[in-house]
């Protein structure tokens, strides 16, 4: 098939492109490299197309796509600025969507855990939405929109609300890379990891070939709808020091500090009843599994922007 993938520079994206790629499909990548980078498309051999989705899309129009994986989005959860959040994810969306309607193209896209706020865990599709920021809201008012258009759609669309991902190919996001990775570049560098008081604060941590697996399993799913992809479990900060301890050899202890975020969420944990029953979403990896692959890719804690990592 012919595919487009959006943010395919930045870490799902390119993860997600690759395999594509790897699988025979035409793929083009289009990202604004605003957050991604080059070097994960080195070796990915494929179109690449620099644009602003918010802006004028035209230049996409030249030949139809079969499916669009919208990967693309502002990562940077802390940023206020309501109109640049807003302009950057949701009318972005909007665009490629009003293109998927003319093309009678499939859409995957990427929604986020944060629409769960402090909500009730285990997350569920099915609660209320309780986001805490401008991003969290930016994503629901995308499945919102979502809902609005799939009428006009010929195929389903299906949007995946990611929950913490981490794996190689997120070391450009510095301070921005998952808890795993940033806590990894602390620990090999010789500092004691630090975590906000008192570490047992609760994540749905997800590795990346498991998200990968959600979303080609979407490519395929019958019903339109928006989907968990987690683990399925959640671990503490703690444990993940524990086990970076263990992979990485080390014996640091967590240096603790005070939360300075209001928005913040003390746990997720993703139900996956939904995603196993209509999606197809069974994941393979657990913390330890998923932490264990990431050293073997070599790429654990391995950022390349360490001065502006944050925890």
């Amino acid at each position: 098939m012919r595919i487009l993938v959006t943010g395919g520079a930045g870490f799902i994206g390119s993860n997600l492109v690759k395999h594509l790629a790897a699988a025979g499909h035409e793929t083009c990548v289009v990202d604004d490299f605003s957050s991604a980078t080059w070097t994960n498309l080195v070796d990915y051999t494929g179109d690449v197309v620099t644009l602003d989705l918010a802006g004028d899309v035209s230049v996409l129009d030249r030949k139809p796509f079969d499916v669009i994986f919208h990967e693309a989005s502002i990562t940077d959860t802390t940023v206020m600025d309501q109109r640049k959040m807003m302009t950057n994810n949701v009318e972005a969306f909007r665009n490629l969507l009003d293109l998927a309607a003319k093309w009678k193209s499939r859409m995957v896209w990427a929604s986020s855990a944060a629409t769960y706020g402090r909500g009730a865990s285990p997350n569920k599709e099915s609660q209320a939405a309780e986001p805490l920021n401008v991003y969290g809201y930016s994503k629901l008012a995308m499945e919102r929109l979502a809902q609005h258009y799939q009428p006009q759609l010929a195929h389903p669309i299906i949007g995946l609300r990611y929950f913490n991902v981490y794996g190689a190919g997120e070391g450009h996001k510095g301070k921005f890379a998952s808890m795993i990775g940033q806590l990894a570049a602390q620990m090999r560098a010789g500092k004691r990891p630090r975590i906000f008081y008192d570490g047992e604060q609760r994540r749905d941590f997800v590795y990346i070939d498991d998200v990968i697996a959600a979303n080609l399993a979407a490519m395929q799913c019958k019903t339109s709808g928006v989907f968990n992809v987690g683990s399925g479990n959640s671990f503490t900060y703690n444990q993940v020091v524990e086990q970076l301890n263990r992979v990485l050899k080390t014996d640091l202890p967590p240096e603790y500090f005070e939360n300075p975020y209001s928005f913040f969420q003390t746990w997720t944990e993703a139900d996956l009843t939904q995603s196993r029953n209509i999606l197809g979403h069974n994941p393979r990896f657990d913390l330890a599994r998923g932490i264990d692959a990431y050293h073997a890719s070599g790429k654990l804690g391995g950022l390349t922007n360490m001065k502006s990592i944050r925890c």
